[in-house]
């Protein structure tokens, strides 16, 4: 994935642009305990019949909550079956092996319970059955218990046999139905639960200078922003507090609010430095985050458009925090603020904790950038050669 590429200002979207909902979403029910009454709701409503049910093994195995989705499933006649065997990055053999399940089990919707893995493993699932058999893509309904936001995107990423991360994207995957429910979300590990809240942040900063995206979800965006920095501290501090998780559930929405782009617009350097780190070397998507994150933000200082800084300043004004006097001083100051609630939520670390040798920073960058002669290179290599 090639990120922007900054030596050409992108298009105004300040007077002028498009904005569309995706095309697949029918509805998000959000609130704690809605999954007993959105998840028949949605069934009726989709017209669908039976479940796969797609999951990780340790929210099956550790917690109640698979069951409890279960449950609802078997007392509408509902539940097909369920697979709990997605892993991180979402791997294709898992893919593989869920496909078949849901096939044999003759189902029509799969409901992903988790982060970001079961929900992009579904898409990929669904993508692929609809390429093999042809007809419309059968929908997904999300039920997320982390903060990463994948619920809302029409793309997904899962890696493949020789462990790289490959992408599809198509307008039928984004999920026909999203059930944001904070009680499902206690049993999630705080690491998770946190770090993720950082992929969230990622959302709201980088759509800040992504091209095509409109002014309201910037707005959007920088409200989400405020609420991140507001809570996900709160949540460490006082981690039963199902109202505190459901601030911040919403606060994921909006950072990363469904939109039907007019074309494809990446998101920025963070994000694809975060897709070629996460898969090769184990690192978790939330982590990729709480490392690249801050660093690229003061790399924008120096390399953002005049209207990209603008916004990263606006960023800085929305945490309540007195200008420095500058916009680039403002841009450097919320890349440091932003690093502060890192540490502050316990989430520091290095690529030496993840064991990335340092000789792969060069092939990093190039991955990162699509080539080695990108004008970005050797400030994206000094930024890997900083995060150890």
């Amino acid at each position: 994935m090639s990120i922007v590429d900054y030596s050409v200002e992108h298009p105004s979207t300040e007077i002028q642009g498009f904005y569309a909902w995706t095309d697949t979403l029918r509805g998000i029910q959000y609130g704690p305990g809605s999954v007993s009454t959105a998840l028949p709701k949605f069934f009726e409503l989709l017209g669908v019949s039976k479940a796969l049910v797609l999951t990780g093994r340790s929210l099956y195995e550790k917690s109640d909550v698979v069951k409890k989705v279960e449950g609802i499933l078997k007392a509408i006649n509902g539940y097909g079956a369920t697979y709990y065997k997605i892993g991180q990055h979402s791997p294709i053999a898992g893919i593989r092996d869920a496909s078949k399940v849901f096939i044999d089990s003759g189902c029509d919707v799969i409901v992903s319970v988790g982060g970001g893995s079961p929900v992009d493993a579904a898409k990929a699932i669904l993508y692929y059955l609809q390429q093999e058999r042809g007809g419309e893509t059968m929908p997904q309904i999300a039920i997320p218990t982390t903060l990463s936001a994948a619920e809302y995107s029409i793309g997904a990423g899962y890696t493949d046999e020789s462990g790289k991360k490959v992408a599809v994207s198509s307008q039928k995957l984004a999920p026909a139905a999203i059930i944001l429910d904070a009680e499902l979300t206690l049993a999630t590990p705080e690491r998770l639960w946190l770090s993720t809240g950082i992929r969230a942040l990622d959302h709201c900063v980088e759509n800040l200078y992504r091209p095509l995206v409109p002014p309201p979800l910037k707005a959007m965006g920088l409200s989400a922003l405020a609420d991140l920095f507001k809570y996900l501290p709160e949540s460490k501090a006082n981690p039963k507090s199902v109202e505190i998780r459901q601030k911040l559930q919403i606060a994921s929405w909006m950072s990363l609010w469904p939109i039907k782009l007019g074309k494809y617009s990446a998101l920025g350097l963070s994000h694809s430095l975060g897709h070629k780190l996460g898969a090769a070397y184990s690192i978790p998507h939330g982590i990729t985050s709480c490392l690249t994150l801050a660093p690229v933000v003061e790399l924008m200082s120096e390399i953002g458009t005049e209207q990209d800084k603008e916004y990263l300043a606006k960023a800085f004004f929305y945490l309540h925090k007195p200008s420095t006097g500058t916009v680039d001083g403002d841009v450097k100051a919320l890349s440091a603020c932003i690093k502060q609630l890192v540490a502050d939520l316990g989430l520091s670390s290095t690529l030496s904790d993840y064991n990335v040798p340092r000789e792969d920073i060069p092939v990093i960058a190039a991955n990162t950038l699509g080539t080695e002669t990108h004008q970005l290179f050797p400030e994206t290599v000094k930024l890997l050669e900083n995060l150890y």
